[in-house]
C-alpha cells in the first residue's frame, strides 16, 4: 500500500532524519540506505518492519548528521587551563617584555583539549527509536488509506448485490419472455409440436438460461469480500482469489445471457469487479 513517512529526531551529538517509502508489491521487499558507519543495526530494523507489515516494497532511507564530521566533540578542561593560566600570568610579572599568553599555544598543553567520541550505543539507540515513530507514522498512513480503499470497495460490493437482487428477480420474466419468443419463431416457420415437445424444448431453454447458482455464488463471495474487510489484517492475498471467483460468476452470466438487460448486467458486473480488483493490489 502506498504511503510515505518523514520523521526527523534531534540529540546532543547532532540530528538523525528517517524517510520511509512504500508501494504495493506481491511480497515483502525490504530496501535499507543506511550510512556505512550504521549498517550494524539493519538487522534490527528489518526484524521491525517484519513484525509491522507482510507484503509491499519498503526504501527506508537514514541520514545522520552529526555536529562535526568526525562523530566527536571537543572538551576543555578548564581546572586545568585556570592553573596554567595563573602560571602563566606569575611568569608574566617576574619577567620583564614577556610576550602576550597565547591561547593556541595554552590548548595544545597535554590534558587541556581532549576528544570525546560520540556513544555509539546510543546513537544506535536513537536511531531504533526514530526509526519505530517513522514506522508508526507509516502504519498510520497506510490505515487512512486503508479505510479509503475499504469504503471504495463496499461501494462496489453494494452496488453488485443490487444487480445480482435485480437479476435474480428478471429471471422469471426473461425465461418467459424467451418461451414466447420460441413459439413465435415456430408459428413463423410453420412447424407444429406437439405441446409436451414443447414444454420439453421450453424446460431446456430454461435450463440453459437458469443462473441461480451463479447468483448465489456472488451473494456468497460478497459476503464473503465484507467478512474479510471487516476481519482487517493483512488481507490482500484472499480478496484477490475472491475478485477471481467473482470474476469467474461474472463471466458465466455473461455466456448464459441472452437479452441485451442481462448482458448489459454481466458487462457492469465485470466492471466493477476490476474497479475492485485493481484497488486491491494495494492492499496488504
Amino acid at each position: 500500500m502506498t504511503a510515505f513517512a518523514h520523521h526527523r529526531a534531534e540529540h546532543s551529538w547532532g540530528t538523525l532524519t528517517w524517510e520511509l517509502r512504500s508501494v504495493n508489491h506481491r511480497y515483502l521487499d525490504l530496501q535499507f540506505k543506511l550510512p556505512e558507519l550504521w549498517r550494524g543495526v539493519e538487522p534490527a530494523l528489518r526484524e521491525a518492519l517484519r513484525q509491522q507489515l507482510a507484503r509491499g516494497k519498503v526504501e527506508c532511507a537514514l541520514r545522520v548528521h552529526s555536529e562535526n564530521s568526525a562523530d566527536t566533540t571537543l572538551e576543555l578542561n578548564e581546572a586545568l587551563a585556570q592553573q596554567l593560566i595563573a602560571a602563566a600570568q606569575q611568569l608574566q610579572q617576574r619577567i620583564d617584555g614577556a610576550a602576550a599568553l597565547d591561547p593556541l599555544q595554552l590548548l595544545q598543553w597535554p590534558g587541556v583539549l581532549s576528544q570525546s567520541e560520540v556513544d555509539s550505543d546510543a546513537v544506535q539507540s536513537a536511531i531504533l527509536a526514530a526509526f519505530s515513530e517513522a514506522l508508526a507514522e507509516l502504519g498510520a498512513t497506510r490505515e487512512r488509506e486503508g479505510s479509503e480503499l475499504r469504503a471504495f470497495i463496499e461501494q462496489r460490493l453494494q452496488q453488485i448485490a443490487a444487480i445480482t437482487a435485480e437479476l435474480r428477480q428478471r429471471m422469471p420474466e426473461i425465461v418467459t419472455a424467451q418461451r414466447h419468443k420460441l413459439q413465435q419463431r415456430l408459428a413463423d416457420l410453420q412447424v407444429q409440436l406437439d405441446a409436451e415437445r414443447l414444454e420439453a424444448e421450453v424446460a431446456l431453454l430454461a435450463q440453459k438460461l437458469d443462473v441461480d447458482e451463479e447468483l448465489d455464488r456472488l451473494q456468497t463471495h460478497v459476503a464473503e469480500v465484507k467478512r474479510v474487510l471487516a476481519k482487517g489484517g493483512a488481507c490482500g492475498r484472499r480478496l484477490d482469489f475472491l475478485m477471481q471467483e467473482l470474476n469467474r460468476e461474472a463471466n458465466t452470466l455473461s455466456s448464459k445471457a441472452v437479452v441485451s438487460d442481462s448482458t448489459a448486467a454481466a458487462v457492469e458486473l465485470k466492471v466493477l469487479i476490476e474497479q475492485m480488483r485493481e484497488q486491491i493490489q494495494n492492499i496488504e
